[in-house]
């Protein structure tokens, strides 16, 4: 229990104390969460099995929906008006380098490993399965306390949406063994929603 108990405490003190205390730039931050998420999979024993065919076929069908659904966002007024007022702002790269690395691998890759990979098998093996889920799912909402905090954004509803996001990640890789469907999933909701709230905004007059 006090591996597991580690593991949480390890990922929530990174991503909401040292990962912030270190006062890097966009492009730090990516290789600083990379290169933990890495160490940590090392530590705690991940197990991704990113070479799955089952994963991919489930990844790629799951991250086609969610585009798809992205594509209908943007068509239909109404809600191509709430894309608008969730564009990013203040961002410190291109929308080209968000969805092409840093979305890929500073926000897939590393927490794809250190939650679906390497902290949920930990808590199943430690909690069993059913409550496993949960508490990876919490930690995962958790570890989004300053994220939410620096984009100005409600911490505890963004709290929650992240945790349901990250049992529905969880239940992937729980259905598939292996991490490449969560993680295919993961990079779809935040790289289409970079591209649909660009989309959604309005077009300068020629």
């Amino acid at each position: 229990m006090s591996k597991a108990l580690a593991g949480i405490g390890l990922a929530l003190l990174w991503s909401n104390r040292m990962l912030p205390g270190l006062g890097i730039d966009q492009r730090g931050r990516t290789a600083a969460n990379a290169c933990f998420a890495t160490g940590y999979g090392l530590a705690f024993g991940g197990r991704s099995h990113w070479w799955s065919g089952r994963g991919l076929a489930v990844g790629a069908c799951a991250g086609a929906l969610v585009l798809a659904g992205y594509g209908a966002a943007v068509s239909i007024p109404a809600l191509r008006d709430v894309l608008r007022d969730l564009a990013p702002v203040g961002q410190e790269v291109s929308d080209l380098e968000w969805v092409a690395v840093h979305i890929p691998v500073g926000t897939v890759y590393s927490e794809e490993l250190i939650f679906r990979s390497t902290l949920e098998p930990l808590l199943d093996d430690t909690f069993g399965s059913r409550l496993g889920h949960l508490l990876g799912a919490a930690a995962f909402g958790l570890w989004h306390i300053h994220p939410a905090r620096a984009g100005l954004q409600p911490i505890a509803p963004t709290v929650l949406v992240t945790a349901v996001g990250g049992a529905i990640l969880g239940l992937l890789r729980r259905k598939t063994g292996s991490t490449t469907a969560p993680a295919m999933l993961h990079w779809a909701m935040n790289a289409g929603g970079v591209v649909a709230t660009r989309l959604a905004l309005p077009r300068p007059m020629p």
